[in-house]
Order: structure tokens, then C-alpha cells, then sequence
């Protein structure tokens, strides 16, 4: 189911991607825009949060140990069920907050607001067209017609 999520972010981003090919800063603000939407992911925002902290480390060992999550208290012997994701040290909202709002403005700069929003316009339709045309289990359909036309073929050929 996430790898169908992600071929669907994908062909959003390819078609935001085709759409701004004549301006780097809508491009930029693509970029920008789909970072600000993978960083709602959790895993995303984790193994984000976990590599820039560790490029820090290399450069300046005292920043990277301010962009560590402040410390969650342990109740009973185990950690809250809903915990709270830290990207650098920072709430998550506060990271997509700045990105949404950055790649707005670009958005709006570069005059490609109303071509953005045909662009997810038409990636929604594209989206929703697929899903609905997709056939579940193709697969298993095909090995079973597969396997039919071997039995109704053994009948013809005992004939």
C-alpha cells in the first residue's frame, strides 16, 4: 500500500515537474512544496531529522547536540504511545509550517500559483483515474487464466 502512495507522489511530482520546466523558482518551489508534504510522513521526517543531524556532527559537534529532541519522560517502564516527532530539535509542524510557507511564496513570485494549481488539479485526476481503472489481484487473474488455457489445451490435445 506505500509503495502505491509513493508511485502517486511521484507522478504529482513528475506532473508539478513537467509544468514549471521554463522556471527554476517554481521548480524550487516544487521541491520545496514536496518536502513540506514528505516531512508529514513519519519515517520521512525521522531519517531526515537523523541525517542532517549527523552531517552537523561532522562540522560542529555542539550544534548537533542542540538539534537532539528534548527528552521524553518514561511513565511505568515505557515510552507513550503517541510520541512526538522532532525534525533538528524542532516540533515537525514548525518544519512544514516554513516550507509550506516558503514554497507559497515562491509560488506566488513566480507567478505559477494558478499553474500549480491545475497541475495538482490534474495529478488529482490522474490519481483518482488510475485507482479507479486499477484491477486488484491482477496477478492471481492471470494465473488463473493462465492455468485454464493449460487445461482446456491438454483437452484439445488428448483429442
Amino acid at each position: 500500500m506505500q509503495s502505491l502512495l509513493v508511485n502517486y507522489l511521484l507522478l504529482l511530482l513528475l506532473r508539478i515537474g513537467l509544468g514549471f520546466l521554463r522556471r527554476p523558482l517554481a521548480i524550487l518551489a516544487a521541491i520545496l512544496t514536496a518536502l513540506s508534504i514528505a516531512f508529514l510522513n513519519d519515517s520521512f521526517a525521522s531519517t531526515f531529522s537523523e541525517k542532517v543531524t549527523r552531517t552537523v556532527r561532522q562540522f560542529s559537534p555542539h550544534l548537533a547536540a542542540k538539534m537532539r529532541p528534548p527528552f521524553t519522560p518514561v511513565i511505568r517502564g515505557r515510552p507513550s504511545a503517541k510520541r512526538a516527532i522532532y525534525i533538528c530539535g524542532r516540533p515537525r509542524w514548525v518544519f512544514v509550517f516554513i516550507f509550506s510557507s516558503v514554497s507559497f511564496i515562491l509560488w506566488y513570485v513566480s507567478c505559477g500559483l494558478l499553474t500549480v494549481l491545475w497541475a495538482l488539479a490534474i495529478a488529482l485526476l490522474a490519481t483518482v483515474l488510475h485507482a479507479s481503472f486499477r484491477t486488484p489481484n491482477l496477478k492471481a487473474r492471470l494465473n488463473t487464466f493462465r492455468e485454464e488455457f493449460r487445461a482446456v489445451w491438454r483437452n484439445y490435445s488428448e483429442l
